[in-house]
């Protein structure tokens, strides 16, 4: 049975922390303070301490320094990413925000006894946790997330350039200002560059510069972004947008470490890191003549590829508890929580608009709170269309098939209002609209628009 101790100045949350591990068979010790669980404890004892951050006398932060090989889950109601973040680079295996979710508290505690239980893989993982880009504040623990921040710390240190790979919105800036941090430029500027969001006709200007004349309206000479970087770093977001003209600029400064301000005659030497990111396909665009092949190759030295929000598994409960804590912090409103049935619907959602669309959706929920609890219907987010059709296609299907109906016939032909319309009204009698919603996969604010646009009327209540 593991031994967990638990250090929390509050008796009402501390108590019923220990009840809840208890009914799920840890052995549970207490204490009040850090210098309390010192006298009492060998904190070499426990599988894992848990541990509110403020706590009279020191932080339960300094529980880290004490436990040594000892793992400690640090919990705040000050819930700030600011403070996670400060709590994972003294060495925190983890965080959680108060209140917590009981299903949440018991999966995190599951996870670090599970892993503190293979030492291998916990000396390859606690630097991770304890320094290097989740400074930046990149939150994640899944494989793919672990396997990047390694290659960060490995390149980052080189001077070699970077193409960050990625789907919109999965925080590609992010990995490039760990990489900026954590190299030996890190005093100097990171000047950060969207391609996209510059006209064609001022990109080489912005990028590179211009002289006092050098075309109408430039009455002055200015210094260009990558000129601004020099000693430091350049990224280059969404550098598939570049147009070509400045891609052959931009080759020169890679080639020559050297550019030249549009309007002159005279070239200047740089010293710039260039950083660039992509959701485009590169070697795809310079094979159909749209992005320069040679400057591809010069960019592709070491490539990073971002992985989408969907396939970092927990990391979107951490990344989503992480974002509730900061806009929560800035609200006012410290005690914002999922319930269980939100933090279900942000697991099963797809997020194809990545972690944007998750702060967006984690944003409007924090606004339109009554309470401190978050509901599914605050989130704003609908099942992706295929796996609506999975969900319920197929229970409709069943429905409009009665005992004397082949199962060869062409149901299968009806479109996907066709099967919520039969369905709907083939059960609405004896379903409420909550179970009809459950049945079908969907929120009951979905059920209820489709119904809208569907002219389907709710069946009428007899008093």
């Amino acid at each position: 049975m593991s031994h967990i101790l638990v250090v929390e100045d509050e008796p009402i949350i501390r108590s019923a922390l220990r009840r809840l591990l208890e009914r799920h068979h840890y052995q549970v010790s207490e204490a009040g303070a850090v210098h309390e669980a010192v006298e009492s404890y060998n904190l070499g004892d426990f599988d894992l301490i848990i541990s509110d951050l403020r706590l009279p006398g020191e932080p339960g932060t300094e529980l880290i320094r004490l436990a040594a090989s000892t793992p400690v889950l640090i919990m705040t109601s000050y819930a700030s990413l600011r403070s996670a973040v400060d709590s994972m680079k003294l060495g925190a295996v983890d965080y959680i925000a108060k209140p917590f979710d009981h299903d949440e508290m018991l999966q995190a505690v599951a996870r670090i006894i599970e892993t503190n239980r293979q030492p291998e893989q916990t000396e390859r993982e606690a630097p991770v946790a304890a320094e290097g880009p989740q400074d930046m504040g990149i939150i994640g623990a899944s494989p793919a997330m672990q396997t990047l921040f390694k290659r960060i710390r490995k390149v980052a240190p080189t001077m070699s350039t970077v193409l960050i790979r990625g789907e919109s919105g999965t925080g590609k800036e992010l990995v490039a200002r760990a990489l900026h941090e954590n190299s030996p430029r890190a005093h100097a500027p990171m000047i950060s560059v969207n391609c996209a969001a510059i006209p064609e006709t001022l990109i080489e200007s912005e990028l590179f510069g211009h002289e006092k004349g050098a075309f109408t309206g430039a009455v002055a000479g200015r210094t260009g972004l990558v000129e601004a970087a020099n000693g430091g770093t350049l990224f280059l977001d969404e550098i598939g947008e570049l147009p070509l003209e400045a891609q052959a600029r931009l080759l020169r400064v890679l080639q020559e470490s050297e550019i030249r301000r549009v309007g002159s005659v005279q070239s200047q030497k740089v010293d710039v890191r260039l950083v660039a990111a992509t959701h485009r396909d590169l070697k795809a665009l310079a094979h159909q003549g749209l992005f320069r092949e040679d400057l591809y190759y010069r960019l592709n030295v070491i490539e990073l590829q971002l992985p989408p929000l969907r396939e970092r598994g927990d990391d979107i409960m951490l990344i989503a508890q992480a974002l509730l804590a900061r806009i929560g912090a800035g609200m006012n409103l410290p005690s914002l929580h999922f319930s269980p049935e939100a933090a279900e619907a942000i697991r099963r959602y797809r997020w194809p608009g990545n972690v944007r669309e998750l702060e967006n959706a984690v944003e409007r929920a924090a606004i339109l709170c009554d309470e401190d609890e978050i509901t599914p219907d605050l989130l704003g987010i609908e099942p992706d269309i295929g796996q609506e059709r999975s969900s319920y296609a197929a229970t409709a299907l069943e429905s409009m098939r009665g005992p004397e109906t082949s199962s060869t016939e062409p149901a299968e032909n009806l479109s996907l209002e066709d099967y919520f319309q039969h369905f709907v009204l083939e059960h609405q009698e004896h379903m409420t609209e909550t179970e009809l919603a459950n049945k079908l996969g969907i929120s009951r604010k979905c059920l209820w628009e489709r119904r809208q646009r569907l002219g389907i009327p709710r069946k009428k209540t007899t008093s």
